[in-house]
């Protein structure tokens, strides 16, 4: 059966190589981690968690091969598998930008786990802030589907309210993005700066949907108060 969004060499080489790249890094982790490495950190920057080297150097790889298997597969469960033809090249693009992502997080946790001193406070958050200026730029492009873009009953109800609202969303993606990458390179407090993040996160969260609502309701009281043609 063919894939909808048809992926050929050039849309996965690189995140099959980076996939393969993560395998071989598991690997030089393992045998090099000690018994105990760190796994999660405080939004200060600060360990607060830590597993045994088995779990450090194989979940990663694993989850991310899992992420990659889930996007192959995910077109062919789509009841509306026949729009993903009209934005492929979006779905590509975000399933290679997620791919180099958690790759770059992993990499990044296990120079951590070896002992180098990685400013996690403000790698991981410039990690996220890249990432959601890829999807920003790219959410405009996706057509209505059930497992991608921002779906609500009234986006998913219409193509206007959908093509709108990702495209109102996409912009408020890449605010969140950029205030993610510089706001810790201005030293700003940590307290202050995990506010701002909650914060943009339910602003992104909470517009959108409340914007495709409105919308719908106009949409349909606009349509519902066009004259209709007699019948002959």
């Amino acid at each position: 059966m063919t894939s909808p969004v048809k992926p050929t060499f050039k849309t996965e080489v690189l995140p099959l190589s980076l996939i393969a790249l993560s395998v071989v890094a598991s690997f030089y982790f393992y045998a090099n981690f000690p018994d105990q490495v760190p796994i999660h950190w405080n939004y200060q920057g600060e360990i607060d968690d830590y597993a045994s080297k088995e779990f450090g150097a194989f979940f990663f790889p694993a989850l991310i091969l899992g992420i990659y298997l889930m996007f192959l597969f995910i077109p062919f469960l789509d009841p509306k598998k026949e729009r993903y033809q009209d934005f492929r090249k979006a779905y590509h693009v975000f399933k290679a930008a997620i791919i180099i992502f958690m790759v770059l997080i992993y990499g990044y946790t296990g120079l951590a786990g070896l002992g180098y001193d990685i400013p996690i406070a403000t790698v991981i958050p410039s990690a996220v802030g890249i990432l959601c200026i890829i999807i920003g730029n790219y959410l405009g492009k996706i057509k209505t589907n059930w497992f991608m873009g921002i779906r609500t009953p009234w986006t998913l109800s219409n193509d206007e309210v959908w093509n709108k609202t990702n495209r109102l969303g996409g912009k408020m993606f890449i605010v969140m993005g950029l205030i993610m990458v510089f706001a810790p390179l201005l030293q700003m407090n940590s307290e202050i700066f995990w506010w701002i993040f909650i914060v943009s996160i339910a602003v992104v969260a909470i517009i959108p949907i409340v914007y495709s609502y409105i919308l719908y309701r106009k949409i349909e009281k606009n349509t519902s108060n066009q004259p209709k043609n007699d019948q002959p």
